[in-house]
């Protein structure tokens, strides 16, 4: 019987102290469950996400340097210390595998990601299948490359991310004609809600597939801004899930193992295999992991939040206070605000340390209305949130009366419609910008995916901030969660914003400004997304494949199209300026993670004629 599971990390990049006393950490405590086989996250001591460091020469040879010290710890275990490695002058995607302090060799991850919010192939080369060299290290030489490693009643193999995802043609595929049994897959998969289920699929389906046991572990946490990762731990033998832990810890590590006799039948336990999460449930445990990792590796204070009344606003408080009870639920006060650095807030309750850590502003013009200040202040007091509350019509009208003056002309709603909007957006900015830096606290800014689509948001106004933690969430989806996290997750506060349409408030009240009368219905706008961004059909296609679900007429769908398209192509240059967005869903508008589009284009003025 041998004792095998993995230890998810989170980790930064450049935070040398931190990663490898991390590694050393998990292996002590493996080493106390007297555990035989420890598998590691992939590129554990640099962290995922060093970008274009990984170009650099010292990077990969400071990372290198740690391994004598980390070999030394792994007395009595066999495992995995995963890094960039330097060899002939081409860096590659390593995992050193180590037992009992002995170098056994180097697997060299063969394939590189290169689609959504990966770019492997700019800092890595896929080593050739088949092939095996040396690397000096320490003084020493020890085989790379495509390598099998004997352990006794154990042949073992590996696959790094992207590598068990490729079909027949992955590593898996050969090391099961090398009659390996046990497989490990160090990884760094970034979170999306429902991920999981892919991920439980590949790995039972592949453990029955090769008649072995596969081991999966991931990294964990928000590691370098925008990708958060969820420290999913899995064991499957053949085509049984053993293992799977719960997902998103505030940890530094989490250790899971099972126990596992490679000639036997192993019978699942039920009490070792979590049961996924809902999307509901996903969305916001993902969110406050990655707002506390931002928190505490930022060094900042806290967070300041203009908050509208709205259903997007109000979703961000609620994550700063779900980070808040989720962080001393499972650090404990002591621990968490130590992370966090905010002993000052030791002895206070859960709504006071929300207050010191969020800061509010319900910021009024002449066209906001009481319904949605009492909404934003419920919310605040519910919470426990600092709110504030001041009005800015004396700094539209400063700007207003500048421009009119010089160019001697009187500004009208019905002529000058969206400048009368946007300056009402962009003079709430800078008072926002002093109450976040008086507090040295990271300003959220509120834009959700919808809004990137079509470009419906002020460039420098609502749009203002260092951090947009649901940029990549649908709005159709912001608003059902919200209903969600009032009736299930207790956050009653939300009740009056949850009775609201949502409206930018920029018009005069008897307009009756709404955001789905200025775009398109959220339901409707979600669907075309889906088929035009994540799945790059044309307006034609996008069509045929909507018009047979009977959603709306067929004429309007239409409209709705153009509509979506049009904006889409208009607004790539704000897409391009919103600031770092956390990755939540399967896919975002990010240019910098996932989408990339052409600033300056025709628009689709050929393909909208198709149509």
């Amino acid at each position: 019987m041998y004792r095998i599971g993995g230890s998810t990390l989170n980790q930064t990049p450049l935070d040398w102290n931190h990663n490898v006393s991390n590694i050393k950490n998990a292996i002590a405590k493996a080493r106390s469950e007297n555990m035989d086989i420890l598998c590691f996250p992939e590129l554990a001591i640099t962290g995922y996400g060093c970008e274009d460091l990984f170009l650099s020469e010292w990077l990969p040879k400071k990372a290198k340097s740690f391994i004598p010290e980390l070999v030394e710890e792994t007395k009595g275990i066999f495992t995995t210390l995963t890094l960039p490695l330097y060899h002939e002058n081409r860096l590659y995607n390593c995992a050193v595998v180590v037992h009992d302090r002995q170098i056994l060799g180097v697997y060299a991850k063969q394939y590189m990601a290169l689609d959504g919010v990966h770019y492997e192939p700019r800092w890595f080369n896929p080593w050739p299948i088949g092939e095996v060299s040396e690397i000096e290290i320490d003084g020493s030489y020890y085989p790379i490359g495509d390598l099998t490693f004997d352990f006794e009643e154990w042949k073992i193999g590996f696959e790094i991310c992207e590598d068990a995802w490729r079909g027949n043609d992955r590593p898996a595929c050969r090391l099961y004609e090398k009659g390996v049994n046990l497989i490990l897959n160090p990884s760094a998969s970034h979170f999306a809600m429902l991920k999981t289920h892919d991920r439980i699929e590949l790995v039972v389906n592949a453990s029955k597939a090769f008649e072995c046991t596969y081991v999966f572990t991931n990294l964990l946490g928000n590691e370098a801004g925008r990708m958060i990762y969820d420290g999913e731990i899995l064991v499957a033998k053949d085509g049984d899930l053993l293992l799977r832990n719960d997902l998103l810890s505030f940890e530094h590590f989490q250790i899971r193992f099972t126990d596992i006799d490679p000639t036997q039948t192993s019978t699942p336990k039920p009490e070792m295999v979590a049961i996924p999460d809902s999307k509901e449930e996903e969305f916001p445990k993902a969110a406050a992991l990655g707002l506390y990792d931002y928190l505490r590796k930022s060094g900042s204070n806290g967070f300041v939040l203009s908050l509208s009344g709205g259903a997007d606003s109000g979703t961000c408080a609620i994550l700063v206070a779900e980070m808040v009870r989720r962080g001393l639920g499972q650090l404990g006060e002591t621990e968490f605000l130590d992370r966090i650095n905010r002993k000052d807030l030791t002895g206070k309750s859960e709504k006071e340390v929300v207050g010191k850590l969020l800061s509010t502003a319900y910021q009024a013009t002449v066209n906001s209305s009481d319904t949605t200040l009492n909404a934003a202040k419920s919310l605040a007091d519910s919470l426990g949130a600092t709110f504030y509350q001041w009005n800015v019509d004396s700094e539209i009208a400063g700007y207003t009366q500048t421009i009119e003056q010089v160019l001697g002309i009187n500004l009208n709603w019905d002529q000058h419609d969206i400048t009368l909007q946007n300056i009402q957006a962009r003079s709430r900015s800078p008072i926002i910008w002093m109450l976040a830096n008086l507090k040295n606290a990271v300003l959220l800014t509120t834009s959700n995916r919808s809004e990137g689509d079509l470009g419906y948001a002020t460039m420098d106004g609502d749009t203002s901030g260092s951090l947009a933690p649901i940029s990549s969430v649908d709005k159709d989806f912001i608003i059902k969660w919200l209903h969600y996290a009032e009736s299930k997750l207790g956050y009653h506060g939300l009740y009056k914003i949850n009775q609201l349409k949502p409206t930018a408030e920029l018009r005069p009240g008897e307009q009756e400004q709404t955001d789905e009368a200025d775009l398109m219905p959220y339901s409707i706008m979600v669907e075309i997304e889906k088929l035009a961004i994540r799945d790059h059909k044309s307006p034609k296609e996008v069509f045929e494949a909507l018009t047979t679900r009977n959603l709306e007429s067929p004429s309007l769908l239409k409209d709705h199209i153009k509509k979506f398209f049009r904006l889409w192509s208009r607004n790539q240059w704000k897409r391009e300026r919103l600031a770092p967005a956390f990755h939540l869903d399967e896919f975002n508008v990010d240019p910098r993670t996932w989408c990339r589009f052409p600033i300056l284009s025709k628009g689709f003025e050929e393909e909208l004629k198709e149509l």
